[in-house]
């Protein structure tokens, strides 16, 4: 193609308007090319140029097939001359893979040059502020597994779903041993001998159906008004009686086991510890900190209290392994014991960026453009039912106020200590520097050096010139 005009004759009617063309071209390269339109006689020769040439190979190194794209804008007269050059703007068809939105767009496919500049998309939460995590289980096959763990399956629905579980089975239950003390009394014959007082039922003053699902409750329930009761001589009606006891016992404890767990469930308890809505970075006795803010709204304190908190970011291995999610412990304070809270006032949890902290290297800058996530957990025993409650939230990084400390919320006052509730999530600024925790702390050692050396220094000045004076004229030091 070095040098080599291509030409491709089109028809009147495909340049008829501004249209779409698509030229398939053996090339070793991506080329740039001008157009040259003349019309005669109604055939249009359309001429391509070579211009600009780079090497590029097909797969194996072989030659392929490269695909260009080019728009044609003109009027319609074409009647160009042979003199005037239109330019033609070539991009490959298949180089990128164009994101959903932009390959639907049919307006957009025509000219590749008007794409709007990628935007950076929002960070998806991988857990939300009230602390429900984001993720979705889905094309799960071995779902037999939630079968085998029932109660747990039971445990986890939702309240409406429970109910109408509940009530389900109750009701199957009783609707299922009604229908076998209904075809009991059918099979013997009680049914065709109502009023024969010679005559000895299973179960007396059962007339049907309706009575028999009446009996089936009333049996296991153990309300027992006492107008139906089954006599002894129906053996048959003796085991069914033993056996709906038995399967009501499982059933009763099974669902009354569920709702007591159910009811009882230290969820809502996690509705009264608050986190702060943003996280702060700022000085703490010469050190950059990250810090955030926990409270608990009862007088009921959470026994054991202890915090933990991870950063959720992306990583790529020295391999080449992306890992999407990858955790990272954030040290709150479970090298010290600090972590282990005693929670009756809110408290600031601080995080000092070390060597060890995932924020070592990050400056101000870097962390307006970082995409993180901090998830914070706070477990502990509810003080009145001794059962473990968990509360979580999380902080992306447009959360994380770099320069910032928290307002104080405690006072005191005559005899005891206010909290106040009003300012728990309020901030201001504060002087900090700009730079990483990592330079900051390269200048405080270079700063601590000079101080060390600048005292030896004076002191051995003053003793030089003190030598000199004592010195006598013409003598030499030893």
């Amino acid at each position: 193609m070095n040098g080599r005009l291509l030409s491709e004759t089109l028809s009147p009617s495909s340049c008829s308007q501004p249209s779409l063309l698509l030229c398939n071209l053996v090339a070793h390269s991506d080329v740039i090319m001008w157009c040259v339109l003349s019309g005669r006689e109604g055939v249009n020769t359309c001429r391509w140029r070579q211009i600009a040439r780079s090497r590029a190979e097909g797969p194996g190194g072989r030659k392929g097939l490269v695909n260009y794209q080019f728009t044609s804008d003109m009027a319609r007269d074409l009647r160009v001359p042979m003199d005037q050059d239109l330019q033609v703007k070539i991009s490959p068809r298949e180089i990128k893979k164009l994101p959903k939105r932009a390959r639907e767009d049919s307006s957009m496919t025509g000219d590749r040059s008007h794409f709007p500049a990628d935007q950076k998309k929002p960070r998806q939460r991988y857990m939300e502020k009230d602390g429900k995590c984001n993720v979705h289980h889905g094309n799960v096959k071995e779902t037999y597994r939630y079968i085998t763990d029932l109660f747990t399956t039971l445990v986890d629905l939702k309240w409406h779903i429970s109910l109408f579980i509940f009530t389900l089975v109750y009701t199957v239950t009783w609707l299922f041993f009604g229908l076998i003390w209904w075809f009991i009394a059918y099979l013997r014959g009680d049914l065709e001998h109502i009023g024969d007082k010679s005559w000895v039922p299973c179960v007396e003053n059962l007339n049907g159906f309706v009575s028999a699902f009446l009996f089936s409750i009333e049996t296991e329930t153990t309300i027992g008004y006492g107008y139906r009761v089954i006599t002894e001589k129906c053996p048959e009606g003796i085991i069914l009686l033993l056996v709906q006891a038995i399967l009501g016992s499982i059933v009763n404890a099974l669902m009354v086991g569920c709702m007591f767990v159910k009811i009882s469930q230290p969820k809502k308890r996690a509705e009264t510890l608050m986190f702060s809505n943003n996280a702060v970075i700022s000085l703490r006795d010469e050190k950059l900190c990250l810090m955030f803010r926990v409270g608990d709204l009862r007088s009921s304190h959470i026994v054991e209290a202890s915090i933990r908190a991870k950063l959720i970011k992306s990583k790529q291995t020295k391999e080449g392994e992306f890992i999407p999610l990858n955790q990272t412990d954030i040290n709150v304070g479970f090298d010290t014991g600090d972590d282990r809270l005693f929670l009756v006032s809110p408290l600031i949890i601080s995080h000092e960026i070390n060597e060890k902290s995932p924020f070592w290297e990050m400056s101000r800058m870097q962390h307006e453009g970082e995409d993180f996530e901090i998830v914070v957990i706070l477990e502990g025993m509810v003080e009145a039912t001794g059962m473990t409650c968990q509360a979580r939230c999380s902080y992306v990084a447009s959360e994380v106020l770099w320069g910032h400390r928290f307002m104080p919320v405690l006072t005191l006052e005559k005899g005891f200590y206010e909290v106040d509730y009003t300012s728990f999530h309020d901030t201001y600024e504060t002087p900090t520097p700009s730079c990483s925790a990592k330079e900051l702390d390269g200048l405080q050692r270079g700063e601590r050096i000079v101080r060390l050396c600048t005292p030896h220094r004076d002191k051995g000045a003053q003793n030089g010139a003190l030598g000199s004076e004592e010195r006598k004229p013409g003598t030499q030091p030893d």
